[in-house]
């Protein structure tokens, strides 16, 4: 008589671990310090809590389940790059299905949360960033043009503008600046990235600048982006919404990344992009940090 083999108990531990990750948590903790810098900007100084609890919950929720549809779309190319071999969907620990499924329910739960409880454009907006990130930048960018990335950025930037409106009902121009610092900081960041991953890239099909245009067309691209991002995070100090505090901030946090960005450019090759890359997340987080102590003194 045959005896049947016994199953390997499920482990619900590894099961959600591997579900947390699929919502990409440090990507999801840097959007949420620029959606607080829209909210502190737009109440000029600590937002009502209640608002902001359901902006930033509403915001990981939004932002965690783009990131697990873009694991479902990309585990074709992410099994073919080491930095993401290992990923749940790509090692099939995560069925597509399950990915897609638990990144439509935190839209949707977020959406409509959103919606109730703060107003109908932040929830639009927080929705507008997803569609863009999987349709826009997923689906069609990333794997046809070198700019993906500059376009695709978009998705990204949108947290402030979710701030603001959700204090304000509305959109101005200290939130489009906000959108348009971190439009800027996109290319550099991931540029830097991608020249430390390039021969994944480049056995994964996806047509990032250094695998198309070369290392120097990148290096300079990097820096002719850094230098545009400063010179806009400065001009953004003579809007009356923005004190001293934020341009004590702004100014060396700039320099320094020109630094970082001319350094690689000298180096004519992959040498300063780890640097650069590992500083871009601190002045990114930094810069909005600014950006709410500035709205909270008040000069």
């Amino acid at each position: 008589m045959q005896t049947e083999t016994p199953r390997a108990p499920l482990d619900l531990r590894s099961l959600a671990a591997d579900h947390i990750a699929l919502t990409k948590p440090p990507i999801v903790l840097l959007l949420l310090v620029t959606a607080l810098g829209g909210l502190f900007m737009a109440a000029g100084g600590a937002p009502p809590l209640g608002v902001t609890l359901w902006v930033l919950c509403c915001g990981a929720m939004a932002a965690g389940g783009a990131n697990s549809i873009n694991h479902a779309l990309d585990r074709d190319v992410d099994g073919l790059m080491r930095r993401t071999s290992r990923r749940p969907v790509a090692t099939n620990r995560v069925s597509p299905r399950a990915a897609m499924m638990q990144g439509f329910l935190l839209n949707a739960v977020a959406f409509g949360l959103l919606t109730y409880y703060v107003n109908p454009l932040t929830a639009a907006l927080t929705l507008s960033a997803t569609l863009f990130y999987v349709l826009v930048y997923t689906k069609w960018l990333k794997r046809t043009s070198t700019q993906n990335i500059v376009i695709g950025g978009a998705a990204g930037a949108v947290p402030p503008l979710a701030g603001w409106a959700a204090i304000t009902g509305g959109l101005d121009l200290p939130a489009i600046y906000l959108f348009a610092i971190i439009f800027f900081w996109t290319p550099p960041h991931f540029w830097a990235l991608s020249l430390l991953l390039k021969d994944d890239y480049a056995r994964a099909g996806i047509p990032m600048l250094p695998v198309v245009k070369g290392v120097p067309e990148t290096v300079r691209s990097i820096l002719l982006y850094s230098a545009l991002l400063v010179a806009l995070t400065v001009m953004f100090f003579v809007l009356p919404e923005v004190g001293l505090v934020y341009l004590i901030f702004a100014a060396p946090l700039g320099v320094a990344l020109l630094w970082f960005s001319w350094r690689l450019w000298r180096s004519s090759g992959e040498r300063g992009a780890k640097p650069l890359y590992l500083y871009s997340l601190l002045y990114l987080a930094l810069l909005f940090v600014g950006v709410m102590i500035d709205a909270s003194v008040g000069f």
